[in-house]
C-alpha cells in the first residue's frame, strides 16, 4: 500500500556530489519524520540525516556540513543533497518515512529498496 522509491545514486570521485530522492507514494494520510541511513559492508546501518514534517533537521556528525535534508511535503518526497563526498561515505543508502495509511491510526516505518553511492579516490 505504501512503496518508497530511491533514486540518484551512482559512482562519484572523491570531492564530487550527488542528490538522492526518495518519494513515497500509496494509500497516504500523511507522514511524519523522513530520514536517510546507510549501511556499509560489515557495519551496522547508521542515521545519517532526519528532517521531520516541521523542517527541523539532525544529522551524523561524520556528515554534518557537507550534507543537507530537505523535503517536499507536497510531494511527499525526501532529497540527500551530498557534496565533497569521501571513499568512506561509499555504502547502500536507505530511505526512511513514518507513514500513516488509510484506515490506520499509528505511524509505521517504511523503507526504501536502498541505492548504492560509491565514492571513488
Amino acid at each position: 500500500q505504501v512503496q518508497l522509491v530511491e533514486s540518484g545514486g551512482g559512482l562519484v570521485q572523491a570531492g564530487g556530489s550527488l542528490r538522492l530522492s526518495c518519494a513515497a507514494s500509496g494509500s497516504i494520510v500523511s507522514i511524519n519524520a523522513m530520514g536517510w541511513y546507510r549501511q556499509a559492508p560489515g557495519r551496522q546501518r547508521e542515521l545519517v540525516a532526519a528532517i521531520t514534517s516541521g523542517g527541523s533537521t539532525n544529522y551524523a556528525d561524520s556528515v554534518k556540513g557537507r550534507f543537507t535534508i530537505s523535503r517536499d511535503n507536497a510531494k511527499n518526497t525526501v532529497y540527500l543533497q551530498m557534496n565533497s563526498l569521501q571513499p568512506e561515505d561509499t555504502a547502500v543508502y536507505y530511505c526512511l518515512a513514518g507513514v500513516q495509511r488509510t484506515g490506520v491510526s499509528e505511524y509505521y516505518g517504511y523503507w526504501g529498496q536502498g541505492t548504492q553511492v560509491t565514492v571513488s579516490s
